[in-house]
């Protein structure tokens, strides 16, 4: 997962080198977010992930991604090209993601939301690793680190992630072995109530994820930058603002597990919502800001694993893979606008107010997974923990 961000952290270099406009800087995270919607809707329709090998498709996958991700070298005279690259890039991961959630589900009943917890914390390290490659001092002493040695080292360990995948990953003994080709079930998700509002819940939690995790590390940039802090302090923070989630995503899987998927996502919608509210007033004290980032990076994907838990055990359980897909690829999607709107905001209100706009989400994700839990349905999840 690492090709996911390995453009966005190198950002301010590429926009050195490309005089990217803030429409072009948004559109090398966007373009990713539309690959892997595109990918994801493609697998859905055709119930990739219920029909092919899980090792195989995960492995080919995260090959392509890495090819795609490191032919951006070839190209340095501007983001046209690249932006295609990117796009592609994230139509593979579409074989990564969900059908990795599926595998984990394979092996996991009582314990599963800590298992795809688990899953999801990996996620969030590999997404966060760009930003580490981009600080520590391997990549380049003082300025800006060469941006083409971050995209190569990410390629690679896309690479690394195919072959492990192609020689020890298997299928666990839970789920159905394979499914019949049924192209309807994709729009059937939104067709059950239970499972209908668990998608309400992770949207609401993708409206704010990813432009939290693409410009948080930006806005730290900035604000250290304006205070005449280092920069090299702020790339570090950066990564650590996106990979203290897979400590979220652990703890929140382990307490969901026994106290309930709805109330742990709620419980942490509701402080990510908070940290919207208020990261944007912490602007001129970046020693608070990074406090308050390292909380909100904790709680922004904590809740994520546990409505793809919930869809596991809310759907029929011979397309959990497609089902998985459909949840992610319209989260994706969603992505795309508060992305977006992120740098035109910025020249229009400033970083101070932008991120308000990001905690309309936890709301209403907040709001579906209390309506899922009054549902007597939600007792298939977690053990009849809600």
């Amino acid at each position: 997962m690492a090709v996911w961000f390995s453009a966005s952290a190198v950002l301010p270099q590429l926009t050195a080198e490309w005089s990217l406009t803030a429409s072009q800087r948004a559109w090398m995270t966007v373009s990713v977010q539309l690959g892997f919607v595109a990918g994801a809707l493609v697998s859905a329709a055709l119930n990739l992930a219920d029909r092919i090998d899980a090792r195989t498709l995960i492995a080919g996958s995260a090959l392509a991604g890495g090819a795609a991700n490191a032919a951006i070298l070839l190209f340095d005279s501007g983001p046209g090209a690249p932006l295609a690259l990117r796009f592609l890039t994230g139509a593979a991961m579409a074989g990564v993601y969900p059908p990795g959630m599926k595998l984990v589900a394979t092996w996991t009943k009582e314990d599963r939301g800590v298992a795809i917890g688990f899953f999801i914390g990996a996620l969030t390290l590999g997404s966060a690793l760009p930003h580490l490659l981009n600080g520590i001092p391997f990549f380049g002493s003082g300025g800006m680190p060469p941006w083409r040695s971050v995209l190569a080292a990410t390629s690679l360990m896309a690479a690394a992630g195919a072959l492990i995948s192609a020689l020890f990953v298997r299928r666990g003994p839970y789920l159905s072995e394979s499914a019949p080709f049924n192209w309807r079930f994709a729009f059937e998700s939104f067709a059950h109530r239970p499972t209908r509002l668990a998608n309400f819940g992770y949207l609401g939690h993708m409206w704010e994820l990813y432009a939290m995790w693409a410009w948080a590390p930006i806005f730290l940039l900035t604000s250290y930058g304006a205070a005449g802090w280092s920069l090299a302090s702020a790339r570090l923070a950066g990564f650590a603002v996106v990979a203290v989630g897979a400590a979220g995503c652990l703890l929140a899987g382990f307490l969901a597990d026994r106290a309930g998927r709805c109330r742990v996502a709620i419980a942490s919608l509701l402080v990510s919502g908070t940290c919207c509210l208020v990261a944007g007033r912490l602007y001129a004290s970046p020693g608070a800001l990074t406090a308050l980032c390292l909380l909100w990076g904790f709680a922004v994907v904590a809740d994520s694993a546990q409505f793809s838990a919930a869809v596991s055990e809310l759907t029929d359980p011979r397309y959990v893979g497609t089902a998985l897909t459909i949840q992610t690829s319209l989260g994706f999607l969603l992505t795309v606008a508060t992305i977006q709107a992120v740098p035109p905001l910025v020249e229009w209100v400033g970083w101070e107010h932008v991120f308000t706009l990001l905690a309309l989400g936890p709301a209403f994700g907040a709001w579906s997974m209390w309506r899922l839990r009054s549902l007597p349905d939600a007792a298939r999840m977690a053990s009849g923990n809600r």
